[in-house]
């Protein structure tokens, strides 16, 4: 087992490995950039290094830095949760020149699926089913025309290196599509430094869901199921639930199934997500592979009752999966939903400040996953999102009426919050029947009376 780690990570996540690595006896070591001082996980890691300003670019996203504190440190191993470098090729590679293991995958498995274009190549190729569209990289615009003709309208044009939306252009006819392929492609230059993008055609309202899989270093795959993150908003995930309430146990063993065929194509081990859409008759397209944790691995954790960090950790030290595919059972309903520094009223604009009065919900059946506590001041310099309310039950009924009853005790002062906006969505009729692609948010918005997303929880519950 592993003896010391460094988590390159900060919020909520940065806190959930500590305490993982705290029951099985890991030292753990936080960086930090100097607004994140005051941050829980800096206080509750057994040592931690500050490694720059603020702004992540001179932070969490500077490798050089974080290789130096994990050698000053002498830690085997560094995490690095979700976003920053979690998924960047070039970091696991000085990772494992540094002989500093990386929690995660291979560097050569990261960098294929990092590539949407290759990896979509590469699983169709062991036969899992793929959104129908070009090749490979669009190398010019005639091709981009001639393909977007071939496919049909509407086309989707995505980023190469693309992620969380950007890069990311729907064209409804020929007359929308050069503008929108110039969009994407130089959209995607500014966010990545990549302005390569590939087209597929576009399924209109699908449900995303996601198959989460865990692999050794030894060839030992599985999978536990899916997720539902159909409810999104600008292709950002606001609500997750597992199992999903659209998905039948055929077409559970049938994802299942390809996403390890999927994972087995690039040599992956460690924990990963393969992401599907699927149509109205289920019919099921792999979008892309996300190779590292989760933001919404919480969900499988409790219906599955496998501690998802703890199991990255083990893969990490070189164990063998403790478990095989007849031992995952899908045991109960869990539902996620995500906390954010934002104000609904004003298009989501994100509100950071300091948290004036802070009371998180609890009871039987409620998890949260957060960093924040009274008199923190939430930085404006990072993803806006703050925690993770989870609620599990023996059914989705039971599961969506904690969730209700556990965001009406979420109180947050000082700063605005979309939790009224979420406990919206819970209450919905549409949402509670299982009726939601990802197309929800937007016709939602659309037909809920804006002023409820400023109610307190008290208002919310005299409103119809």
């Amino acid at each position: 087992m592993l003896k010391k780690i460094l988590i390159a990570n900060r919020g909520e996540i940065a806190l959930r490995i500590i305490r993982a690595c705290r029951e099985l006896g890991i030292e753990t070591v936080a960086v930090y950039s100097e607004a994140d001082e005051q941050s829980l996980h800096v206080q509750l890691a057994d040592a931690a290094i500050c490694i720059g300003p603020a702004p992540a670019s001179e932070s969490y996203l500077r490798a050089e830095r974080i290789i130096a504190a994990a050698e000053i440190a002498d830690v085997d191993g560094i995490h690095p949760g979700y976003g920053f470098l979690s998924e960047d090729p070039e970091f696991a590679e000085q990772c494992e020149e540094c002989n500093i293991k990386f929690i995660g995958p291979h560097s050569r498995s990261i960098r294929l699926m990092g590539d949407k274009a290759r990896a979509r190549e590469t699983v169709r190729s062991v036969g899992v089913p793929t959104v129908p569209g070009s090749p490979g990289v669009i190398e010019s615009s005639e091709e981009a025309v001639h393909v977007a003709q071939q496919i049909g309208y509407p086309v989707l044009i995505k980023a190469v290196a693309g992620g969380g939306g950007r890069g990311m252009r729907i064209a409804h006819n020929a007359m929308s599509f050069q503008k929108e392929f110039n969009a994407a492609s130089n959209e995607a230059a500014k966010a990545f430094g990549n302005g390569a993008v590939y087209i597929e055609k576009y399924i209109e309202e699908p449900r995303h869901i996601e198959i989460q899989i865990l692999a050794d270093e030894h060839g030992n795959r599985i999978h536990l199921g899916e997720r539902d993150c159909s409810v999104q908003r600008r292709h950002q995930k606001v609500i997750e639930e597992a199992p999903s309430p659209f998905v039948t146990p055929e077409l559970r063993a049938a994802m299942g199934e390809a996403a390890l065929k999927a994972a087995a194509a690039c040599d992956y081990w460690n924990a990963g997500t393969i992401e599907f859409l699927v149509d109205k008759d289920r019919n099921f397209y792999f979008i892309e592979m996300n190779t590292r944790i989760q933001v919404e691995h919480a969900i499988t954790e409790e219906v599955t009752g496998i501690d998802l960090i703890k199991q990255q950790l083990r893969i990490a030290s070189g164990e063998p999966l403790r478990y095989k595919q007849s031992d995952i059972q899908i045991s109960r309903h869990a539902i996620e939903v995500r906390i954010c520094a934002e104000d609904p009223s004003r298009n989501f604009a994100p509100c950071p400040g300091e948290i004036t009065l802070y009371y998180p919900p609890g009871g039987h059946g409620v998890r949260l996953d957060s960093h924040i506590y009274g008199g923190y001041v939430v930085p404006p310099f990072y993803d806006s999102m703050i925690g993770k309310v989870v609620t599990y039950a023996p059914t989705r009924e039971l599961a969506l009426d904690r969730m209700n009853r556990a965001l009406s005790e979420y109180l947050i002062r000082g700063i605005r919050t979309n939790i009224s906006f979420c406990r919206a969505i819970i209450r919905d009729p549409v949402f509670r029947e299982g009726g939601a692609t990802t197309k929800f948010v937007e016709t939602f918005l659309a037909r809920t009376p804006h002023e409820i997303f400023t109610k307190t929880n008290e208002n919310l519950d005299q409103s119809p």
